[in-house]
């Protein structure tokens, strides 16, 4: 991630870039007249040299990537812009993830201009993609938001491997990965011995998991959970571990005696 100073520059470009393109209105705006503008967005907002570092009409088996971003030799991401009047589509992101996946990058920024849709692709059979964030630069509420995301296709971040990063945290928070890790025994193990404190009951590990699916599928208020009875649980788990812990002390200390 960028610092806090450079957090705000971005910021601050971005709103510069709203104001100079996106306050106006273009009624008919050609994909020549876009690209001026994603090129702007990509110099002045993500900081990357332009010819040297931003790589134009890109060949790739016989036509032409808009933009490769390039930096001493390292391709680190695609730019496939379409006309500033049309909604990006699935044709569009189709035609980008081949010209991304016969050169080997990873990561795809499809834009109109005014909507960002950033794609990493997965390389396996079949060749997948996983969109990362979806941005509208024309409303100006969201710009603060658009900046937290843009930042990590800032220069200074993808020259310190940040593209990697920023794919690992998705993982991480994952529905899929995060749902393997509630799963996980030693998990289903400890809500059963805060339900068994609470309700004076046992429960099997398929019973708990039917429950957990349906707080997957149903609608729950996050803030009405009542925290502070797991927390009054785990310290009954404690009182109980240490009462067991001073039983079976007192029981060798008389059988030394």
């Amino acid at each position: 991630m960028l610092t806090s100073s450079k957090q705000k520059k971005l910021f601050n470009a971005l709103k510069k870039y709203h104001k100079k393109y996106l306050t106006k209105k273009i009624i008919d705006l050609d994909e020549s007249g876009t690209r001026l503008m994603v090129n702007t967005l990509l110099t002045d907002v993500l900081g990357y040299i332009p010819i040297e570092e931003v790589k134009t009409e890109y060949l790739i088996k016989g036509t032409y990537a808009d933009y490769v971003i390039q930096i001493k030799g390292v391709r680190h991401f695609l730019v496939e812009v379409k006309s500033f009047s049309l909604k990006l589509s699935e044709n569009h992101l189709r035609q980008a993830i081949n010209y991304g996946a016969n050169e080997g990058i990873e990561w795809i920024l499809l834009t109109n201009g005014k909507q960002f849709e950033l794609y990493k692709i997965l390389f396996g059979k079949p060749i997948e993609k996983r969109k990362i964030f979806s941005i509208d630069l024309t409303d100006s509420s969201k710009i603060r938001k658009s900046a937290e995301c843009f930042q990590y296709l800032h220069k200074d971040n993808v020259t310190k491997k940040g593209l990697k990063q920023y794919w690992n945290r998705c993982e991480a928070l994952n529905p899929t990965t995060v749902a393997g890790i509630l799963y996980d025994t030693k998990i289903l193990n400890f809500i059963k011995k805060i339900l068994k404190i609470k309700f004076k009951n046992k429960f099997s590990d398929e019973e708990v998991k039917d429950a957990m699916k349906r707080v997957f599928a149903e609608v729950v208020d996050i803030d009405n959970i009542k925290t502070k009875t797991i927390k009054n649980a785990k310290n009954k788990l404690r009182n109980k571990a240490s009462a067991e812990s001073k039983i079976k002390t007192t029981k060798t200390e008389k059988i030394i005696q």
